[in-house]
């Protein structure tokens, strides 16, 4: 008797589940499509992992036309995990689940999705197969090798193929009515979102996005956004994030919509009623961008000192890239903005003669002792930024120069971000090999006429990232021990507290140097002259 009034409530109750399903999908079809991600993992509560998939997957979903309403993480328990997902499901177009799939005890998601629904966990032939081939012929069906075999009743398999690369998926993506279930670890999960994207795309939707970068604050715009809002709130959605450590903005605003025609309205009238000046022209992505913005210094009619001092750097990178071939040329880099323009410069470069090239570019990195962990952090994004392969150093000048040679001979020119104005520079040319009496290498000094205002408005016209002491004052950098913030740039705010202006608004370009030693270009000349036998060589050091 009690299992029979236990089979009939557990049928109205899977009946009750479903007309809630088709109620809720029925309501939603006539709206925007929507979506909600449940992260299942105890790891993540307990912040011994960092989720990376709700970033990927809130992209990806929205540049498919979905909506993402809701975000819940959870650990690793049964109960929760299949009432999340039956609560997700009903609210939501698309549920998608990233975790929780595996061989092991915790390893519920499946489970969860079938009690969400009221269906049992069966061994599907496809994956049965698949698992043995894997694990082999003679597993056992309730082997922990064969767990993930197990799937909801009604569960569907999705296989798919890579459309950009042709690559079909081996093994398939689990889904039970609108939940599909992922993997939790990230590389997998990303490759196989690619294979069924379609499954959530959305051909009558499309969300059109504008952005608009202001070096104004927030409070100095609030009302001027509180206006705007009032009267495109039903056709707009406007955001505003403020950023207090950017290099090159304080707010970003964005700007929403599914009728382009009334976003562009929307965007151009925005402009227009935010004070004049406020706008920053900033590139979201300024490395994959480089070949196109630098060529587009060079080829523009522009005859300024400026323009004519990036045509020419350009040229001398373009006659090393003709006098050597790429596996020959190594870039100096230490993560100071010389180097740093330097290196914008030389992608650039490439990318417009190599298009196709993939390969690392190699750079040499020399150590100084000391170093400020923000420049170490620095080079190391770059590393990653520019896709280089770095030699790291830690030995003097010359024995790392020594070195460079003995690990890889291969390497015949270093690009040097040199300038005229830096200590035993001025005899310096374009091409010019090391001293007899050190390892030989050419060195090619394609920023030798730029002035530190060149540098800057090079960084900062193109976005380029560059380190961030020279937001806190430091106009030129050494080591932990011989530099400090530029005193020419110390203010003190309304709160009485002592602060730096950023490198690029510093005036007097002379003074470049103010905070090495503590002191001017007279003492810092006077310590290198004392401990340099070859002067033209030091001029590798920044």
């Amino acid at each position: 008797m009690f299992l029979a009034h236990s089979s009939v409530s557990n049928s109205f109750r899977r009946l009750g589940l479903i007309v809630r399903h088709l109620t809720s999908n029925r309501s939603m079809s006539g709206g925007e499509p929507t979506a909600g991600i449940i992260i299942v993992g105890d790891e993540i509560l307990k912040g011994h992992t960092q989720d990376t998939n709700t970033f990927f997957l809130c992209k990806q979903l929205y540049s498919l036309g979905v909506k993402v309403q809701r975000i819940s993480v959870i650990g690793d328990e049964l109960p929760s995990i299949a009432k999340e997902i039956a609560e997700f499901s009903s609210k939501y177009t698309h549920v998608i689940t990233a975790g929780g799939i595996g061989p092991t005890h915790d390893d519920v998601t499946f489970a969860g999705a079938a009690q969400a629904f009221g269906e049992n966990l069966i061994p599907h032939p496809v994956l049965v197969d698949l698992s043995r081939k894997y694990f082999g012929e003679n597993e056992p069906l309730n082997s922990p090798k064969l767990k993930m075999a197990h799937v909801p009743a009604s569960a569907e398999l999705h296989f798919g193929k890579n459309k950009k690369t042709g690559e079909k998926s081996t093994y398939p993506i689990v889904s039970l009515r609108n939940v599909f279930m992922f993997p939790g670890i990230p590389t997998l999960l990303e490759k196989a979102f690619v294979f069924v994207e379609d499954h959530f795309k959305q051909s009558k939707v499309m969300f059109n996005l504008r952005e608009i970068y202001l070096s104004a604050d927030e409070i100095s715009v609030a009302s001027i956004l509180n206006n705007f809002n009032a009267k495109y709130q039903d056709r707009v959605q406007l955001g505003s994030y403020p950023e207090w450590f950017h290099s090159f903005y304080r707010v970003k605003l964005t700007l929403e919509s599914q009728d382009e025609e009334v976003l562009h309205e929307a965007h151009s009238e925005l402009i227009n009623m935010l004070p004049s000046g406020s706008v920053v022209n900033f590139e979201k992505d300024p490395v994959s961008k480089a070949a196109d913005k630098v060529y587009g210094i060079v080829e523009s009619i522009e005859t300024d000192g400026y323009t004519e001092n990036v045509r020419q750097s350009m040229k001398i990178i373009e006659e090393c890239l003709e006098r050597y071939p790429l596996e020959e040329i190594c870039v100096g880099f230490n993560g100071g903005k010389d180097c740093t323009a330097l290196l914008h410069l030389f992608h650039a470069a490439v990318k417009r003669k190599y298009p196709e090239h993939k390969e690392k570019l190699q750079a040499l990195y020399i150590q100084v002792r000391d170093s400020f962990p923000e420049v170490e952090d620095f080079i190391h994004h770059c590393i990653k930024r520019y896709n280089l392969n770095a030699y790291e150093m830690k030995l003097g000048m010359k024995a790392s120069l020594a070195q460079l040679k003995t690990d890889h001979p291969q390497i015949k020119a270093i690009l040097m971000g040199t300038r005229k104005s830096d200590p035993y520079s001025t005899k310096l040319s374009a091409f010019t090999m090391t001293d007899s009496d050190w390892p030989q290498f050419m060195r090619v000094n394609p920023l030798l006429h730029w002035s530190y205002h060149d540098i800057w408005t090079f960084l900062r016209q193109l976005s380029v990232p560059y380190c961030k002491l020279y937001d806190r004052g430091y106009t030129s950098l050494g080591s932990m021990s011989n530099t400090t913030p530029n005193p020419l740039l110390e203010y003190v705010d309304h709160f009485g507290k002592t602060r730096y202006r950023p490198a690029h608004q510093l005036e007097d370009e002379e003074l470049e140097r103010h905070g090495r030693n503590g002191d001017s270009d007279k003492k810092w000349n006077k310590d290198k002259s004392s401990q340099s036998t070859d002067k033209s060589s030091q001029s590798m050091e920044k």
